[in-house]
């Protein structure tokens, strides 16, 4: 067989206990294909201290130590299962294991620093589609892969009923495979869907291997779609289960599997060997984007300013099944456009970007949603083990402990001119990096520690995370200089999972003084901050987490306020740099930004209270083109489990007391219109079902007594409350109940601001309402 030197960027990995030993499983992308590596014999390991007897594997000294100091030995197997097998009895005996939950296919990657890209060298042979190499010899690259993509959309008869079509776009062009079993007329039929045919196939069978066919020929790096694992992935296994097909969607022939979730507040996974599955939801939601529904209709209207090709009023699913009967071009249409806007979201988020990035930095599967945890110990153990230790297995550690969150300063109540933002850039990323905090720096604190706090002290010089945060921010500087916003937002996101990685028991390194160290710290800088401004004769009236508020009130103009934001921000960096040197001799990483000057600014009070709210705010800005701007915190405006309305209304509200425009008459006007019916399309309530509707029993809230009224099994409802209660929108139900959202939903969003203009709701729309 001819060697070969290849770069290859990684899509997904497994592994198997075999006859002969462990084998792992790898599938890449490079510029000549397909690459499929497979590792034979390899051994499983896990380590024990040296004074612990164990009762299987080949055990083997190595100058290692665990967390308490003491000399380890490495335990090797043949197989996983035997691994788990003593790994299980150590732990029940004697409680204490080291790094014996790590899967080893993750295990061989992060030994090696290989996160995305890999430089494979070894004899390779060609297969049918794919190039494959066993046992070589890898080394991270900096290789940028070109993955192909191809979207799936099924249109079926409700979850549980039959499939009437599927569509596909992307790699291999645009296609849809339409159930016809002659019955319908042929203008019913239609020949064509554009340049593009409906092939249309006499029943599901055919569907099916016309589909499963179409991936295989087309061979995609990455399927995706929309909610793509939980129904259509979910849904063609199930039905091809059903009719004796194989889903073998994989690269050489697998078959595809969504497995379970292990909790309820985990979603199924989709396993396909050799292409990664994204799901449009899931990759949005780690991207780090938020949207008041992420419905397809809404993310495509707030993103693209389209939407799905299909009739906005009654059931859709009613409109399917019209459709399929009467007008297949049209549902033809319909399914394949929802392809297309799950690949133009895709391009438009730069989502495929993002999950390359993500992968390359973090080691996490392209497919993985979540995972900081995982990610952590990828970056983490590695260099760990460089330094001379090993790390205990997850929930080894202590009880857990609580250790204090963001520090939320008291707010002053009011209606208020000119307030400045005054912001620390990744103020926790840049704690751990000025105070070294750090798992091995708490462990062996070494001469002349520095403090932490709950009796915290950690190394000077001997440490790990400081430097994956130094190396991540340059990283980020200099993505931020090339305009390469999907590496600066994987890296923000990283770099700020890190304190919530501490802080949780779900990690091997849980220890209550990491959390507290950074977070305490974070509220003796807030306070500090505080007593250097007011030292200025400066009013802070709020400060949250990393932010704090500063009053100029009435008198300077626009230039002057931000002249004033830049010099308190330099002043302020300069004052910490000051007091680390003197006080601890440690160089500073803190950065103050100026980051906002609000013209007009309300902190509301708490509902029933003359005490300010916290978290819940609103200003008025000017952005960047110089149009002023109302940003809202937390607010009704910005709750998307208020209506629309509730939403719209408060924010013109505010807009109009920012600015000094009339409003009695404008609410009178919409309150009216509320009662007239005219705004109903504005009243429509969308919550998610965090349970299953069984699960419900006692208390019912609104949105489950709506989804149970459902025929199908929904993970989040839209509804009205009517006369008669909670109803689903798309099923015919009675009159709304207006006083419900007067009274629920227009009086409390206008009296988080009214108050501070001297009046309240009902003293403007509500007596007068009375008389209709």
């Amino acid at each position: 067989m001819p060697s070969l030197t290849l770069d290859t960027f990684l899509l997904t990995r497994s592994w198997y206990d075999h006859s002969d030993g462990l084998r792992l499983v790898f599938w890449g992308s490079s510029a000549r294909g397909p690459v499929r590596l497979q590792f034979t014999r390899q051994e499983a390991v896990m380590f024990v201290e040296r004074h612990i007897p164990t009762e299987a594997g080949r055990r083997k000294p190595i100058e290692l130590r665990s967390f308490l100091g003491r000399p380890v030995d490495a335990l090797y197997f043949d197989t996983q299962r035997d691994l788990r097998r003593e790994r299980e009895r150590i732990r029940d005996a004697l409680g204490l294991s080291l790094e014996g939950d790590i899967k080893p296919d993750e295990r061989f990657l992060m030994e090696r620093f290989v996160t995305g890209a890999m430089r494979v060298r070894g004899e390779v042979r060609s297969q049918r589609g794919f190039l494959e190499f066993e046992n070589p010899k890898i080394e991270p690259s900096d290789y940028v892969p070109t993955l192909s993509m191809l979207a799936l959309d099924l249109e079926t008869d409700g979850f549980e009923g039959s499939l009437l079509s599927i569509a596909a776009a992307g790699a291999g062009g645009e296609h849809v495979w339409m159930r016809d079993d002659g019955r319908n007329a042929p203008s019913a039929r239609g020949p064509a869907l554009g340049a593009h045919p409906i092939v249309f196939l006499p029943d599901e069978a055919s569907l099916l291997r016309g589909f499963i066919s179409h991936v295989q020929t087309v061979d995609p790096d990455v399927l995706c779609g929309w909610n793509v694992v939980e129904f259509d992935l979910s849904y063609l296994e199930r039905r091809c289960a059903q009719l004796g097909i194989p889903l073998t969607l994989g690269r050489a022939g697998q078959q595809a599997k969504v497995l379970p979730p292990r909790t309820d507040q985990q979603p199924s996974t989709a396993r396909i060997d050799g292409r990664v599955v994204l799901d449009g939801i899931a990759t949005l939601r780690s991207a780090a984007f938020s949207f008041d529904s992420f419905r397809l209709e809404d993310v495509a209207g707030e993103m693209l300013s389209r939407g799905k090709k299909i009739r906005k009023d009654g059931d859709p699913l009613t409109e399917i099944r019209r459709m399929f009967i009467e007008d297949k071009p049209a549902l033809a249409a319909y399914n394949l456009e929802d392809c297309r806007l799950v690949l133009d979201i895709f391009a438009a988020a730069d989502l495929l970007g993002f999950a390359v990035e993500r992968q390359a930095l973090t080691g996490l599967p392209l497919g993985r949603n979540g995972g900081s945890v995982a990610a952590f110990d990828h970056l983490y153990l590695p260099r760990l083990h460089r330094h001379g230790h090993v790390a205990p297995d997850v929930g080894r550690s202590a009880a857990p402990e609580s250790s204090p969150g963001g520090y939320v300063m008291d707010s002053q109540p009011g209606l208020f001119d000119n307030v400045l933002v005054l912001d620390f850039k990744s103020l926790y990323p840049s704690i751990i990096r000025t105070f070294a905090i750090d798992p091995m720096g708490l462990a062996f604190p070494g001469e002349a520690p520095i403090p932490g706090f709950e009796g915290a002290f950690f190394a000077r010089t001997r440490h790990i995370l400081p430097e994956i945060i130094e190396t991540l921010w340059a990283a980020r500087d200099e993505a931020k200089r090339r305009g390469d916003a999907a590496r600066s937002r994987v890296i923000k996101i990283l770099m700020n999972s890190f304190y919530g990685v501490l802080g949780t028991p779900g990690c091997r390194f849980f220890n209550p003084k990491l959390a507290s160290s950074i977070t305490c710290r974070g509220h003796e800088i807030i306070t500090e901050s505080r007593g250097f401004l007011e030292a200025q004769g400066l009013c802070v009236i709020y400060g949250d987490t990393d932010s704090l508020f500063v009053l100029l009130g009435p008198g300077p103009d626009e230039a002057q306020c931000q002249q004033t934001g830049t010099q308190l921000a330099v002043a302020l960096t300069e004052f910490w740099k000051q007091r680390l040197r003197a006080q601890l001799q440690l160089e500073s990483h803190l950065e103050v930004q100026y980051e906002t000057h609000y013209l007009r600014f309300l902190m509301p009070t708490m509902r029933g209270s003359e005490k300010g709210t916290k978290k819940r705010y609103a200003g008025l800005a000017r952005r960047a083109n110089g149009e002023l701007d109302v940003v809202v915190k937390g607010l009704e405006a910005v709750r998307t489990d208020w209506t629309p309305l509730a939403r719209r209304f408060q924010r013109e509200l505010l807009h109009r007391v920012f600015v000094g425009a009339p409003f009695r008459e404008w609410m009178l006007e919409l309150a009216t219109s509320v009662r007239a019916g005219k705004l109903d399309d504005e009243l429509v309530y969308t919550k998610r079902l965090r349970r299953g509707i069984e699960d419900y029993e006692k208390n019912v809230p609104p949105h489950v007594q709506a989804a149970k009224k459902l025929a199908r099994p929904a993970r989040e409802v839209r509804y009205v409350i009517t006369v008669q209660g909670p109803a689903p929108v798309e099923l015919p139900h009675g009159p709304l109940d207006y006083d419900h959202y007067l009274e629920r939903q227009l009086a409390p969003a206008a009296d988080a601001v009214l108050p501070f203009l001297g009046t309240d709701f009902a003293s403007i729309a509500g007596t007068q309402l009375q008389l209709f």
